[in-house]
């Protein structure tokens, strides 16, 4: 039985204005954790990208050896220098950077609140479905965060980084132009790699139904391939494979979170 009944409008609102002050708490406590630990951060994790010596980059010079066709990823000479143009851009950086740390710390708090807010409005059944949703979306969040931040973003930021139009230009990354596409493009990843999630969404609400994938798989992977040449407008195959199959993964595994349409289910029986 639902207990949205029994509980009347101020009562939600009370509720909503607690759940709203320990989502905020939570926020502010961890952020302030972050800005004491970001000098040691942007040393080792966020600048990470910006040296011959990062592991990925480690990772594919092995690779690279055995397959020669792919990217040289040996050059030890590599670095990326970043410079601050702005005066007070460092110290804003360790600001917003710290409530971004809190944010990622803190999702899993944050929609442990949301289901926790919900959760009283819903039957038992729809209780164990939606637990299982909400756990699946931020294993999946994290897992896409990662692939923005040890595959997407180095791929990235070593094309444009040795991109050259002229040897008479310098190249010197900006603080803001660096920090603006390393947030981006992991939160970015972190958002599409709820791609299942929110086909189950839309499939709950009668928008979606597995017909659509079948039907439209090959429309996909074009507008998948456009997609992951944007993310990663890099010239060779490898960098852009390495983006689209996590992508094409994603589309197939969809599949599996919608309903089959009515249709699909006669011609089943029609076969059983």
């Amino acid at each position: 039985m639902q207990q949205s009944d029994e509980m009347s409008f101020w009562d939600h609102l009370e509720e909503l204005r607690w759940t709203l002050f320990r989502s905020i708490l939570a926020l502010f406590i961890f952020a302030i954790g972050g800005f004491a630990v970001m000098p040691w951060l942007f040393d080792n994790v966020v600048l990470a990208p910006c040296d011959s010596d990062f592991i990925v980059y480690r990772e594919m010079c092995k690779i690279s050896q055995h397959l020669p066709f792919l990217p040289d990823f040996c050059n030890d000479t590599y670095h990326v220098e970043i410079v601050n143009i702005k005066l007070a851009s460092q110290f804003f950086t360790h600001m917003t950077t710290s409530f971004w740390l809190a944010l990622l710390l803190t999702f899993p708090y944050l929609m442990y609140e949301v289901w926790k807010f919900i959760s009283p409005a819903l039957y038992e059944n729809e209780k164990k479905n939606v637990r299982w949703v909400f756990l699946f979306g931020t294993i999946m969040f994290f897992v896409g965060c990662a692939v923005g931040y040890f595959l997407v973003f180095p791929m990235t930021l070593r094309f444009l980084a040795t991109y050259q139009l002229s040897t008479a230009i310098t190249d010197q990354v900006s603080l803001d132009s660096y920090m603006n596409n390393f947030l981006t493009l992991i939160f970015v990843m972190g958002v599409v790699f709820e791609m299942p999630l929110l086909s189950w969404l839309l499939s709950k609400v009668g928008l979606l139904n597995r017909s659509f994938f079948h039907r439209y798989r090959r429309h996909a992977i074009v507008a998948l391939l456009i997609g992951a040449a944007f993310i990663t407008p890099s010239s060779d195959p490898f960098t852009l494979g390495i983006v689209f199959l996590p992508l094409y993964g994603l589309y197939e595994l969809s599949t599996f979170f919608v309903k089959k349409a009515p249709e699909e289910d006669e011609d089943e029986d029609d076969e059983s």
